[in-house]
């Protein structure tokens, strides 16, 4: 087992031993199909902490043929599919996260190639005499294929975190992207190639590089819905489990709605975040745990982009209603934001809002995505009259509670002399 070639099941076999595990074992069956076809191309976008790493690790443990590991799995969902012994620890497995080559070189054509070194170095060991002198990967894997015949599972965590931090290098980006066509399209070598990350890859400018890669995202997921994030039914076990109430795990955390696609089907899932759900359950409090892993400011910076209509959107979800967006013209980036739409696109992506795909509208999910808007607004200048509403609001409630006639006059005659139109 080495450090990126058949790494071994042990990041798993810390999942499987957690305090709470929710199998989603399913999206194997949904995989194995795939293997060594023309649709062995799949890009899954989900918002950070959602278990895109976790079912990476899965999948390394599963395929890999250095190791058995037919007890992690036999207990699971996979296990009861037809296809469960079929690739069960029958592939060699390439398994990279590229947002440890970025953070650990000064540029991305150092990052590039250190990522091969690493990886051939690698591959000479489990395979001397094959590769000889090449510093391209492509050039190893072709070779060892041509001597072997086998193919590989590649799985490659936070692809798009280069398109995060170098938001702006388009020549960065540029020679990413082709480094990737070149390693993965039309590679005999490439018996799955299964990517993971918050964006999706279909459209950098004109630059299709990636254009072989099947997309499950946050605004079309296909028959991959319930793989990712806590379904309903599993949130309501972990209640029972943990009693904790439903309808409070539900005001706070759930909103994501997804539409399921299967074999001619549709079904709508109703998506929970696993951070939330998790840390809610292990602490028997209901509070912000999915905000606290980034700073509300990564949300301020997009809602505060002098957009026609965006703040009026923005008004409108925090009371509770839904816009409607175009999702069509997103560029699928962070950078290329040309209007409103563009904005509440790239927050679906991010999880900041929920999309319905059959209204074509959004919305603010839940109670404690509401709460991030509501501390990014407070400490911006153009939104204070918004925070002003939002507070005069929070004391409405409370006389309301307190039955205070005489404060919830005045504050309804506040409210009704500063805020005249139907829409405010």
């Amino acid at each position: 087992m080495g450090i990126y070639l058949n790494p071994g099941s042990g990041k798993f076999q810390m999942s499987l031993n957690a305090q709470i595990y929710i199998d989603k074992s399913n999206l194997i069956s949904r995989l194995n199909p795939l293997v060594e076809t023309e649709d062995r191309y799949v890009c899954v976008s989900r918002p950070r902490r959602f278990g895109k790493t976790m079912a990476a690790n899965m999948l390394s443990a599963y395929y890999t043929c250095d190791e058995d590991t037919s007890q992690l799995f036999n207990g699971l969902k996979i296990a009861s599919d037809a296809s469960y012994y079929d690739h069960l620890n029958k592939h060699m497995v390439l398994q990279l996260n590229i947002q440890s080559f970025l953070s650990e070189n000064y540029s991305v054509e150092e990052m590039l190639r250190d990522l091969q070194q690493e990886v051939i170095t690698e591959l000479e060991e489990y395979y001397p005499n094959v590769i000889g002198q090449t510093g391209s990967l492509p050039r190893a894997l072709e070779k060892i294929y041509a001597k072997t015949k086998q193919t590989f599972i590649i799985l490659i965590d936070e692809w798009d975190c280069l398109f995060r931090e170098y938001k702006n290098d388009t020549d960065a980006q540029k020679q990413y992207l082709d480094f990737l066509r070149n390693w993965l399209k039309d590679r005999a070598y490439v018996g799955l190639a299964y990517m993971t990350g918050i964006l999706p890859i279909k459209k950098y400018g004109s630059h299709s590089a990636l254009n072989m890669f099947n997309e499950f995202s946050m605004v079309s997921s296909g028959n991959l819905t319930e793989c990712f994030g806590f379904t309903e039914r599993e949130v309501q076990e972990l209640c029972s489990q943990y009693h904790m109430d439903f309808e409070d795990a539900k005001n706070w955390y759930d909103g994501y709605s997804l539409i399921h696609r299967d074999k001619g089907l549709e079904q709508e899932v109703s998506m929970y975040s696993p951070k939330s759900i998790v840390e809610a359950m292990k602490r028997n409090t209901f509070a912000t745990y999915w905000n606290q892993t980034e700073t509300y400011e990564a949300l301020q910076i997009y809602i505060q982009m002098n957009f026609d209509g965006l703040k009026d959107a923005i008004i409108v979800m925090l009371a509770g209603d839904q816009v409607l967006v175009n999702i069509s013209k997103f560029a699928n980036d962070m950078t290329n934001l040309n209007s409103k739409d563009d904005v509440l696109t790239l927050l679906i992506h991010l999880g900041y809002l929920a999309y319905d795909e059959q209204k074509g509208t959004v919305r603010i999910p839940n109670k404690e995505v509401a709460k991030e808007y509501m501390n990014a607004i407070e400490d911006t200048d153009e939104w204070s009259s918004v925070a002003e509403a939002l507070g005069n609001s929070k004391k409405l409630l409370a006389a309301l509670w307190n039955m205070d006639a005489i404060a919830v006059a005045e504050g309804i005659e506040r409210a009704h002399a500063a805020e005249r139109s139907v829409k405010k």
